[in-house]
């Protein structure tokens, strides 16, 4: 009784533990979503890519839309990204490993900064 009693609490400390980790202390990107898995997860430091990117607002990247626009004063990032995006495309929304392309590959590109080759975010 005694050892289920120390075994229970071990595993609520574990629970409790890794449930409050936020975005600051992600590593990685949250792949789990992804049946198919062609490459590992994106490396990502939050913290390190918002202090280089020089963001500062969370809706930057974590955005919202509502009637097909983007909604500029909100923020989605107490949100999954799999809460809104599905594995597949859904009429105007971007399937889950597309709407991470667009969103990251995407400011990538149009600052002229960052990674955009595969390999370059999905380390092997």
């Amino acid at each position: 009784m005694k050892k289920n009693i120390i075994l229970l609490s071990m595993l609520f400390s574990l629970f409790f533990i890794a449930s409050a980790h936020s975005q600051e202390d992600m590593e990685m990107v949250d792949s789990d979503s992804f049946e198919n898995q062609r490459r590992p997860p994106a490396v990502f430091r939050h913290d390190d890519h918002n202090e280089t990117a020089e963001i500062e607002e969370c809706n930057e990247c974590h955005h919202v839309y509502e009637n097909g626009k983007r909604v500029v004063d909100e923020s989605s990032e107490d949100q999954r990204c799999v809460d809104c995006h599905t594995e597949k495309t859904s009429g105007s929304q971007p399937g889950l490993r597309k709407a991470f392309h667009l969103n990251c590959k995407g400011c990538h590109l149009s600052k002229k900064q960052g990674p955009v080759m595969c390999g370059e975010c999905h380390v092997r």
